[in-house]
C-alpha cells in the first residue's frame, strides 16, 4: 500500500471512529510560533499552564525521532445545552463552559488517537507515533491551522466552517511522511466582536491573548482572585465562551453530533449553594467526569461565593458567614467575607465586625475590610 492509499484509508477510518475533522501537515518546525510564544513570554502572557520549554512546543523532531508528519483531528462539541435550567432567586445557578459538558474532552480525543495508533501499528511496520491532547507540548492550534482544520481567528480558537470554533483538537506526530494539506483561508475579515465583548480585555490584539486576565483562566486558579476581576466573572465557575458565542462564524452551530459531549444540565449549569459545602467525595463522584473538575473542588467553590456575590443572593449569606467563619482555607473565608459585603443584608454587619475580632489571617482579614467598605458604600 502507498503513503496515499494509507493516508484515504485512515481518513475514512478516523471518520468511522467519530473524528469529525482530520488533517496532515508536516513535522518542521514552527518557526513564526516560536517568536509569538517568545514575545508572549516577554510580555508575562504565559498562563504557566502551558509548557515552558518553547523549542520543545515548537520543533516535533524533539519529542520523535524521525518525525516526518503530523496528523490532526477535531472532534466537534455542543454550543446550546438542551433543556438548560433557569436560576431564580434562593435557587441561583453558575455555569461550565461549554468545553466541560458532557465526559472531558481529553480522555474522548485520547481514545481517538489510541484507536487511530492501533489501526496504524496494525499496517505499517516499525511506524513510531506519540499522540498529545490539549497538555501535551505542541501547541494544538498551530498544528491545526497548519494541517487545514481551520483557521486562527482572532479570539485565539481555530475556526472550521463546518463547526465553527467548537472543536477539541488533538494531534499524532509520526514517522511516516504523508503528504501535507493545505491551511484555510482566514475569514475573520474585519469582525472585531470577540475583541470588543472580551469581559477583562484579556484579547490585547488579534491573535494575542493575554491568558493571565482571560476568565477562563482566572476560574481555573487556586488563589484569592483579584478584585479587579470578581465583577467580571459572573456566574461562571468554570471557563469562559464568550470570545465564542458573539463569533458570526458560530451562529447556527448547534454541533449536537456526539452524544458523549452533551450536557447534562444539573452538572453543566449546578446549583451554587450546594456547592458551597460540598465534600471531596461528592464533588469527585458528581463533577470527577468533566474536564472542569480537573483542579479539584477549591476553584469551584470560590467561584460559587463570586457568583452569590454577583447574583445578591441574601438567602446564601447564612451559608457564607459559616465559611467564613469555621473554613480551614482562608480564600475561602475571605472570598466569603467580600461576598457578605457585596450582598449586604442584615446579618452582614455584625458577622463581619464579629470575623474581624477573631481571624488572625492577614489576607482575610483583608477580604473583611473590604467587605465592610463595600457596606458602608450602600
Amino acid at each position: 500500500m502507498s503513503i496515499e492509499e494509507l493516508k484515504i484509508e485512515l481518513i475514512d477510518y478516523a471518520k468511522s471512529i467519530g473524528v469529525d475533522k482530520i488533517g496532515f501537515t508536516s513535522a518542521s518546525p514552527f518557526n513564526e510560533l516560536k517568536n509569538r510564544l517568545k514575545r508572549q513570554q516577554e510580555l508575562n502572557y504565559q498562563s504557566g499552564f502551558e509548557e515552558s520549554d518553547i523549542d520543545k512546543r515548537t520543533e516535533p523532531v524533539r519529542l520523535l525521532e524521525g518525525a516526518e508528519s503530523i496528523i490532526a483531528i477535531a472532534l466537534a462539541y455542543p454550543s446550546k445545552m438542551e433543556e438548560a435550567p433557569a436560576g431564580k432567586k434562593g435557587a441561583r445557578r453558575g455555569i461550565f463552559a461549554r468545553a466541560s459538558w458532557g465526559i472531558d474532552y481529553h480522555v474522548a480525543v485520547r481514545n481517538r488517537l489510541k484507536l487511530i495508533e492501533e489501526w496504524l501499528v496494525e499496517r505499517v511496520p516499525k511506524v513510531k507515533l506519540k499522540s498529545m491532547v490539549d497538555t501535551g507540548e505542541l501547541v494544538d492550534r498551530a498544528v491545526a491551522e497548519r494541517a487545514g482544520i481551520g483557521w486562527s481567528g482572532k479570539n485565539c480558537s481555530i475556526i472550521t466552517p463546518e463547526f465553527g470554533s467548537y472543536v477539541y483538537l488533538g494531534e499524532m506526530i509520526t514517522n511516516i511522511p504523508f503528504a501535507p494539506d493545505s491551511p484555510i483561508e482566514n475569514e475573520c475579515g474585519d469582525c472585531t466582536l470577540c475583541l470588543d465583548v472580551c469581559p477583562t480585555g484579556a484579547l490585547v490584539q488579534p491573535g494575542q491573548l493575554n491568558a493571565k486576565s482571560c476568565v477562563a483562566f482566572l476560574t481555573q486558579t487556586k488563589d484569592f482572585l483579584p478584585e479587579e476581576f470578581r465583577a467580571k466573572i459572573g456566574n461562571r465557575i468554570y471557563g469562559c465562551d464568550t470570545c465564542q458565542t458573539v463569533c458570526p462564524k458560530n451562529k447556527g452551530k448547534l454541533n449536537w453530533i456526539h452524544e458523549e459531549f452533551k450536557a447534562d444540565p444539573e452538572i453543566a449549569k449546578p446549583l451554587l449553594q450546594p456547592l458551597l459545602n460540598i465534600s471531596n467525595k461528592e464533588f469527585k463522584s458528581t463533577f470527577g467526569h468533566v474536564s472542569g473538575s480537573w483542579r479539584g473542588k477549591k476553584p469551584i467553590q470560590r467561584n460559587a461565593i463570586i457568583a452569590l456575590a454577583h447574583f445578591k443572593e441574601v438567602e446564601a449569606v447564612p451559608d457564607l458567614i459559616d465559611i467564613m467563619k469555621r473554613d480551614e482555607r482562608p480564600v475561602m473565608r475571605g472570598t466569603a467575607a467580600w461576598a457578605i459585603g457585596k450582598i449586604g443584608g442584615p446579618l452582614a454587619e455584625e458577622a463581619l465586625t464579629g470575623a474581624k475580632e477573631v481571624e488572625k489571617d492577614e489576607q482575610v482579614l483583608s477580604e473583611i475590610e473590604k467587605g465592610l467598605k463595600l457596606l458602608a458604600s450602600v
